[in-house]
């Protein structure tokens, strides 16, 4: 049987602005998304969820598609 492609949309995330003097809700989304150091870059799915928490701290990503 042919193997089927998934062609799931990735976004990849770099952290670029401190979370210090933020509130610790957004701190905790950072460490959520799997971000432990300033300039780090990761790649997540695309999905509704990830999108929440980006939005909410958009400050201080940068998001490539």
């Amino acid at each position: 049987m042919p193997k089927l492609e998934t062609s799931e949309k990735t976004i990849r995330i770099t952290w670029v602005k401190s979370d210090i003097g933020f509130p610790k809700d957004q701190k905790a989304t950072v460490k959520a998304l799997g971000l432990r150091r300033l300039h780090q870059t990761i790649e997540h799915k695309d999905t509704p969820a990830l999108r929440g928490m980006v939005n909410k701290i958009i400050h201080l990503l940068k998001i490539e598609e």
